[in-house]
């Protein structure tokens, strides 16, 4: 595999194009937004400078990643040559559905296609396609340059040969490939969003506060950053999708999404990306405060 495409170029998005140009692989990053384009390669741009003043990395390496990233707003373009897509669009099954039924259409026999879905069936994606045993998941966890996970996710009809190319890829990014089946949430997922669910449950039921659950969690469980941070940091728009897919797919309601959560999504705040959450990330990670709504 030499040539890959990544379709999105949103947080995950520009992590996986940056992982994979920086491994030596000639990357087509794709998004129907020039700006949003622009953007991520600024972010990539910034990212790759971290690493250079840490020395992880040369300037060499540094401006040989970028030149290895190609950028297109026309997807049959981006992706006619590519021996692997990764999609990394928005969590939303509609979206992800359509992009594959394009995909199949304009990438060559034999191409790899995977999704980088947290909670979405592999086996749904692939049956809107001709090739479902060339379909399937690798989860790269936030932020990809540095998280060494990659939970790789076999559809039903995935074949073995797809599964072995995947994860001697994954090796090639200096990534730790795990494997998992298709079920609702597969194993990151379906253990950590109802712990972050039964935290912000405890938080509804008075049992302590944000900042007391969160560090209760980080000195007592070693967790590097608390369940509520952690839910504001992933989105908790996407929390509440991913705890509604478990609900639904298992048919059980322990998985049943927490009120508070529901209601906070309902009012638009989302964590990070709006932010304001659990906290108030106005001021980012350095200057984070517990949310206003609860500090009373």
């Amino acid at each position: 595999m030499k040539q890959i495409s990544v379709i999105g170029s949103g947080t995950m998005g520009n992590g996986i194009a940056h992982v994979f140009a920086q491994n030596g692989f000639q990357v087509n990053l794709v998004d129907i937004s020039q700006d949003a384009l622009d953007k991520a390669l600024l972010t990539i741009g910034k990212n790759l400078d971290r690493q250079v003043k840490k020395e992880a990395i040369t300037e060499q390496v540094k401006l040989d990643t970028l030149n290895n990233i190609t950028t297109f707003t026309q997807m049959e373009e981006g992706v006619k040559s590519a021996d692997l897509v990764v999609e990394a669009a928005t969590e939303n099954p509609e979206i992800k559905l359509n992009i594959f039924k394009d995909l199949d259409t304009y990438c060559k026999e034999g191409a790899i296609l995977a999704s980088n879905t947290s909670s979405i069936s592999i086996t749904k994606i692939a049956s809107v396609t001709n090739r479902p045993e060339k379909i399937i998941g690798m989860h790269f966890m936030n932020p990809v340059p540095v998280m060494k996970l990659v939970e790789v996710i076999n559809g039903y009809l995935t074949s073995n040969e797809t599964t072995d190319c995947i994860i001697s890829l994954c090796d090639k990014l200096h990534k730790t490939a795990v494997p998992a089946n298709d079920y609702p949430g597969f194993v990151a997922n379906r253990i950590l969003m109802p712990m972050i669910n039964e935290a912000i449950l405890s938080l509804q039921n008075g049992v302590a506060g944000v900042n007391e659950i969160d560090q209760i969690m980080k000195l007592g469980m070693a967790h590097p950053m608390g369940p509520l941070q952690l839910a504001d940091f992933i989105g908790l728009d996407v929390c509440l999708y991913i705890m509604r897919v478990l609900q639904d797919g298992l048919g059980d309601d322990k998985y049943a999404p927490a009120p508070l959560l529901v209601n906070m999504v309902t009012a638009g705040h989302m964590g990070a990306k709006s932010g304001n959450g659990f906290y108030d990330w106005s001021n980012g990670m350095k200057d984070l405060k517990v949310s206003e709504q609860f500090t009373n």
